[in-house]
């Protein structure tokens, strides 16, 4: 059995940057100019870099990019999902190539060395094989995997997406391996498309503030204002400027 530990997950970019069209696309609200002197129109960064400052983000949903991922649990499928604007190729869980059954497991390694997990891992997987052996379908079998079940998948967001799912899963509230993920795609995009993504990360630094207010992770308490200390400050400042 293959235990790989949850932050060496890979991701890599199969598609996305070199050609941005966010700008293509704003030009085409905005211009009184055909279609074709628009289409055929010099890039511009400072038409993104507006677009993003402004917050006017639809544009950017014209840019797409897609994934490929590995190394990540099950219990980081379950919380990428959640997102809607979003495309999913998901391996199957089932019978691998030429019948040969897989139970790739990732997990932290406090769990995996935690008194006594080795050999309840080692059971269920001898449990596992039994009932395939029994004749019990492979697809019915794989209900009693563990969520550290390794998972294999094509993921594709456009921009606006991508920068959405940034600001919760790059947070420091994001669980660690989710967390992992999005900074490892936030690398790849920053890398292919700079413009796009220059200011794209964790709510904070998306905003300024932390909008998570009582929730606000520990490590950050002493570095960034939550949204209710902001409001407070402002309140404090404009009664100061009344006066």
């Amino acid at each position: 059995m293959n235990i790989k530990k949850t932050g060496t997950g890979k991701v890599i970019l199969l598609a996305g940057g070199g050609k941005v069209y966010t700008d293509i696309a704003a030009r085409f609200v905005r211009s009184e100019r055909d279609i074709e002197e628009i289409a055929n129109s010099p890039y511009s960064a400072q038409i993104v870099k507006n677009i993003l400052s402004a917050g006017h983000k639809a544009a950017l949903e014209f840019d797409y990019f897609i994934f490929g991922v590995e190394g990540f649990s099950r219990v980081t499928e379950t919380q990428l999902v959640r997102k809607r604007m979003a495309s999913y190729l998901i391996k199957s869980g089932r019978a691998e190539l030429g019948g040969a059954r897989s139970y790739s497991l990732v997990m932290p390694e406090e769990i995996s060395s935690y008194p006594g997990v080795a050999e309840w891992l080692k059971q269920g997987r001898a449990l596992y094989e039994r009932m395939v052996a029994d004749g019990i379908p492979e697809e019915n079998a794989r209900y009693i995997k563990p969520q550290a079940t390794e998972f294999k998948a094509i993921i594709g967001m456009n921009a606006h997406a991508l920068h959405d799912w940034f600001s919760i899963r790059c947070c420091m509230n994001a669980q660690n391996e989710i967390r992992d993920l999005a900074w490892k795609m936030l690398k790849l995009c920053r890398e292919a498309a700079p413009d796009l993504f220059e200011g794209a990360g964790p709510n904070c630094v998306q905003l300024g503030y932390c909008p998570e207010n009582e929730r606000q992770h520990k490590s950050c308490a002493h570095g960034v204002l939550t949204k209710n200390k902001a409001l407070r400050v402002l309140k404090e400042y404009k009664g100061g400027a009344d006066d």
